[in-house]
């Protein structure tokens, strides 16, 4: 029974997650830490490395927590929540920084209906370069209308 639980704590806190990048998006990114996450959308420096990836490694801490409150404090939610925030920040990154962003040349020829939505949605979301406008969407819960064929 306790093997359901993980599951279905790991699935939820993946499906939070969502969630939470898009409130963390929306309200922090697009507001009072605006100066971290502006080089996403305009380009003023050469380096590879963004301002913005600061925002990955604030996630990686929060799951390398719970990991560790599984471990040396036995807190037995804590696996399955880290797991499952460490997920979504992989899933994520593959999704928006290897697939949108082609940060690392790879799966650059995916080409079906899903792909194409999240790749339109992401764009409509980059049309704006200023701190307005935040709203974006994640990977799991894309409008219907960026589906067209």
């Amino acid at each position: 029974m306790q093997t359901l639980y993980w599951i279905l704590i790991f699935l939820g806190t993946f499906c939070g997650m969502e969630f939470m990048a898009w409130f963390t998006h929306k309200y922090i990114m697009h507001g009072f830490l605006w100066s971290l996450h502006k080089d996403h959308h305009i380009k003023d420096h050469d380096s590879w490395f963004e301002r913005n990836d600061f925002f990955f490694i604030f996630y990686a801490i929060v799951s390398m927590t719970f990991i560790v409150l599984w471990s040396d404090y036995n807190l037995w939610i804590g696996l399955p929540i880290g797991l499952g925030i460490l997920a979504y920040g992989i899933s994520y990154f593959i999704v928006h920084d290897i697939f949108i962003h082609q940060r690392f040349k790879l799966l650059r020829n995916i080409n079906n209906r899903y792909a194409k939505g999240i790749r339109r949605a992401h764009k409509m979301h980059h049309k704006h370069i200023g701190k307005e406008k935040g709203e974006c969407f994640g990977m799991l819960f894309v409008p219907f209308k960026y589906f067209k064929k």
